[in-house]
């Protein structure tokens, strides 16, 4: 009975070897990619860290008026302190639903009259619950000066629901379907004002650390893994080349002392 030594091993069909190389080169040009990718993704989320830890801290601006609201952008004015005085509407509030650091419940978002005329919604901040009377706050007469962040419109709705203003179901803070909803665009403006600015103001915490709705939930942390996702794209982008390797270094080897059968003929 043969044993395995006497069938030596044989290199594989040249064209099976192209193939497992091609693809192993197609990975390996994905992987890197991927690996850029997430270096570019980390350089983008350093920059917003840095940005926002700068105007978090920064002094108060007034919140922008008509005149600048076509230049807002995302990189210029998100996350900015604002502050404005106006007065609130109580009677067309409306909340999104949330999850914070105080469990589920809701935003409460109420449209602010400015004094310059336009309106702005606020989100005056977190209630646990849509029947609490937590979600209105009389005013009085005077003017209320509202300090917070500046945030942009989050439209649609959650990754899983969407927006569904029919029938008063709110998962993001989508400032023109509120603002439709509501019928703040049907409001007749000053003269010297549009109608509703294209972002709202997330509330800071009031002094009273009891009052309700709870201002100042604004998540200012962000996750950062991407170095370590990066890394983890190029580790196996260097697996697949030094496979890639070895697979073409033993084939060689293969031919070289072990030739198969045509190899020979051919040769001799």
């Amino acid at each position: 009975m043969p044993s395995n030594t006497d069938c030596p091993p044989q290199a594989a069909k040249p064209i099976w070897v192209l193939t497992l190389l091609l693809l192993a080169t197609v990975l390996f040009a994905g992987l890197l990619a991927l690996g850029g990718w997430q270096v570019q993704r980390l350089q983008w989320k350093l920059a917003l860290i840095e940005r926002v830890e700068q105007r978090v801290h920064a002094a108060p601006v007034a919140a922008p008026g008509p005149a600048v609201w076509p230049t807002i952008s995302r990189e210029a004015n998100e996350y900015s302190r604002v502050q404005v005085e106006g007065h609130f509407d109580h009677s067309r509030t409306t909340l999104v639903r949330a999850s914070t650091e105080l469990g589920r419940g809701f935003w409460v978002m109420t449209p602010l009259q400015t004094t310059a005329g336009f309106w702005i919604l606020v989100n005056r901040g977190f209630v646990s619950s849509a029947d609490s009377p937590q979600t209105l706050r009389p005013d009085g007469p005077e003017p209320q000066l509202v300090s917070g962040l500046l945030r942009l419109s989050e439209p649609g709705g959650s990754v899983l629901q969407h927006n569904d203003a029919v029938a008063g179901r709110w998962y993001s803070r989508d400032v023109p379907a509120i603002a439709a909803s509501v019928k703040l665009d049907a409001t007749p403006a000053s003269a010297l004002a549009a109608s509703v600015a294209p972002y709202f103001i997330d509330a800071a915490a009031t002094s009273d650390a009891a009052a309700w709705p709870r201002g100042g939930l604004t998540v200012l942390g962000f996750n950062n893994h991407h170095l370590v996702y990066a890394i983890t794209w190029f580790v196996l982008a260097a697996m697949v080349a030094a496979a890639a390797a070895y697979l073409w270094y033993s084939e060689q080897q293969l031919r070289k002392f072990f030739p198969n059968d045509k190899e020979v003929a051919v040769n001799a």
